[in-house]
């Protein structure tokens, strides 16, 4: 609505017109509440003009069903793919879990989701709470000590959920039962063995050293993982982990540990992140974590792995937080999608003629292309993230660097995702997306520290492209096929764009995977080119790659499409003919020609024409009118409970009206 002076008088007759346009629409919206779904079909397919739909109930009168052109739980059973049942077992959980996970009613609607405006503190006391609620619930049973294939997808599912609840449940969660800790290569915190002893001794040499962001480290944790370099006898063994405690039971530091508070952030003030430094704090030597290698009490060093594979075993262990952060981060992106959807089809916004009705948002063009390419782009996502997990959950130490580098870009490429779309969502909902009650507002601050920790995605990104070069170069040394990290197609000959791009030929799946692995290859090429070029200036290795950023940029997001769209085409392949598959048809090729159209590679770099990307940006127009009838349906497949929504979602004008205010 726009801003007025309260007591400056209106031209005349737009205080009549106003009134004849409200007063048609309240008529509509009482009369008439068409279904949604029947409302929607009635729009046709290849229209790209304005239209005046009715507003749609979801609690339909008379108890009349609501029906979809296609099955939602099939397409949820695609998006979820495991643990659904334990998945909603949870969702009923925390719904029933009263005033532990802020139940309130609004609008005669029951609502779950954190209160925000408490203190720091007591939002990190909500989080211990709901911990141990679930704890006595059965929620975290077999997460530390059940192994395989099975555990660990249920482990993931509930992390999902969690997170679709609260950000900081699912972060306190992750840290404690998947992580506590991390490191990087260059660590400084020290471990000595004292063979006279058997014990390590864990110190923090300089300021440098000190554990920062630590989950639980300011108040609650007793224990921490801590990463560190090893010293026997005078020499590096290189990074190992080991527990130590770091409070008693009753909460008091132990000797020569100090902690300090991170103080509040912008968001995920449920965690008590914090500080930790150790002052020579000595340890048992079983408290060394010796999967990987050991230490015999006289000081002998036992491990049968070189350094480098030992590392990156080590580091294996740490991946599980990039795959749930890259998954979490889809399961945000599907709230938000949900929400500002949902309420783009109930509110409504000027009118077409004097006294006409006043149209739906999601009618509007500019409504659609807002939202439908980034609901495109979440659908290819989370298939993706799907297989991510498959590879983690069946992980072998000869697919650790593919789990490391795909887990790497898509860690990056999704948080990213996410915080456009929460952003975009949030603007889409105009004053209404800043309330928190309405979640997506709050979600932007709670979510936005995804694209640090586990690593910086730019950082990330480059890392991706220089593991992506290094198997390049190896097998063009060896002389051999490439064979991992989907990177076989670059043994087959060059595929070709045509110089025509028709709707047919757009729509293709062959002509957006051939578009979308060109793309990929030429940037390979173009990549290793320069890193040659610069190492032949006198530049190090390591500078080389530097230099060669925007490349570097370039490949690590055409690697990272070109494996979400594989990813979308293979669910889509796997689902018989019917308008289930037709849907994801729409999906698939609204996120390969967003994606072309959004990435400018593929002009500088001469991929497709002017006259093409004019043809893509025509297509998406099209695709945008093809989904509106489909919108309430794809959001409606996230499977997330009524109450875990804002209460825009619904009625907004419920939402706001005396009674519930």
């Amino acid at each position: 609505m726009s801003l007025h002076h309260r007591n400056a008088p209106l031209p005349a007759g737009t205080a009549t017109r106003r009134a004849g346009i409200l007063a048609s629409h309240f008529i509509l919206h009482d009369h008439h509440h068409l279904h949604h779904a029947k409302a929607a079909q009635s729009l046709p397919s290849n229209d790209n003009m304005v239209h005046s739909n009715a507003c749609f109930s979801f609690s339909s009168p008379a108890g009349e069903e609501i029906t979809f052109v296609f099955d939602t739980k099939e397409m949820r059973s695609l998006l979820d793919r495991h643990n659904i049942a334990e998945r909603d077992w949870l969702f009923g959980l925390m719904q029933g879990g009263g005033e532990v996970f802020n139940r309130v009613e609004k609008g005669g609607r029951v609502y779950v989701s954190p209160d925000y405006n408490q203190p720091m503190q007591q939002q990190r006391e909500m989080t211990m709470r709901r911990i141990r609620w679930l704890l006595d619930r059965g929620v975290f049973k077999g997460w530390c000590m059940d192994t395989g294939v099975e555990a660990d997808l249920r482990n993931l599912a509930m992390q999902e959920t969690l997170r679709s609840y609260d950000h900081s449940l699912g972060i306190y969660t992750a840290v404690h039962f998947f992580l506590w800790g991390g490191a990087v290569r260059g660590i400084e915190t020290t471990a000595t063995y004292d063979s006279s002893t058997g014990e390590f001794i864990i110190n923090t040499p300089r300021e440098s050293a000190q554990k920062y962001w630590i989950g639980g480290a300011a108040i609650y944790s007793t224990h921490a993982a801590v990463f560190s370099q090893l010293n026997i006898g005078g020499i590096n063994q290189g990074v190992h982990v080991f527990v130590v405690q770091i409070r008693d039971a009753d909460g008091n530091l132990c000797p020569n540990i100090r902690t300090a508070d991170c103080g509040r952030k912008i968001g995920l003030n449920g965690v008590d992140n914090g500080q930790i430094w150790f002052d020579n704090v000595r340890i048992p030597r079983e408290n060394l974590l010796n999967a990987i290698a050991d230490v015999s009490p006289d000081g002998q060093y036992l491990s049968q792995k070189d350094p480098e594979q030992r590392f990156a075993a080590f580091l294996a262990s740490l991946t599980v937080g990039r795959v749930a952060i890259a998954t979490s981060a889809i399961y945000s992106a599907k709230m938000g999608l949900t929400i500002a959807i949902r309420h783009a089809l109930s509110r409504r916004a000027f009118s077409l003629t004097p006294n006409g009705p006043e149209v739906l948002l999601l009618d509007y063009p500019s409504h659609q292309r807002r939202l439908f390419p980034l609901l495109a782009k979440t659908y290819a996502m989370n298939f993706a993230g799907n297989d991510l997990k498959m590879i983690y959950a069946k992980r072998k130490p000869e697919n650790y660097k593919t789990l490391h580098v795909v887990s790497s870009t898509f860690k990056a490429m999704f948080t990213w995702h996410n915080m456009r779309t929460l952003q975009e969502c949030r603007e889409a909902c105009g004053g209404q997306g800043v309330k928190v009650e309405n979640r997506i507002g709050q979600m932007i601050a709670e979510f936005d520290v995804q694209s640090t920790f586990e690593g910086d995605n730019n950082v990330l990104m480059q890392r991706v492209s220089k593991e992506v070069l290094a198997e390049f170069l190896a097998a063009k040394k060896h002389n051999k096929l490439l064979s991992r990290l989907g990177l076989e197609h670059i043994n087959e000959p060059c595929p070709v764009i045509p110089s025509q791009l028709t709707s047919a030929i757009l729509r293709s799946s062959q002509f957006q995977i051939n578009a979308f692995r060109l793309r990929e290859r030429d940037l390979l090429n173009l990549f290793a080119a320069k890193v040659s070029e610069n190492q032949q200036k006198g530049q190090s290795k390591e500078y080389a790659h530097y230099q060669a950023y925007q490349l570097s940029k370039d490949l690590g997001r055409a690697f990272s499409d070109r494996m979400v769209l594989q990813s979308a085409v293979a669910v889509e392949e796997s689902i018989s003919a019917g308008s289930l598959k037709n849907v994801l048809g729409l999906v698939r090729s609204m996120y390969a020609l967003s994606c072309m159209e959004e990435d400018d590679a593929f002009l500088r770099y001469g991929y497709i024409s002017r006259q093409n990307a004019g043809a893509i940006r025509e297509e998406v127009e099209k695709l945008c009118s093809e989904m509106r009838p489909h919108a309430l349906a794809l959001v409606s497949s996230f499977g997330f409970p009524d109450s875990f929504l804002g209460p825009i979602a619904f009625d907004w004008i419920e939402a706001n009206s005396w009674s519930s205010v």
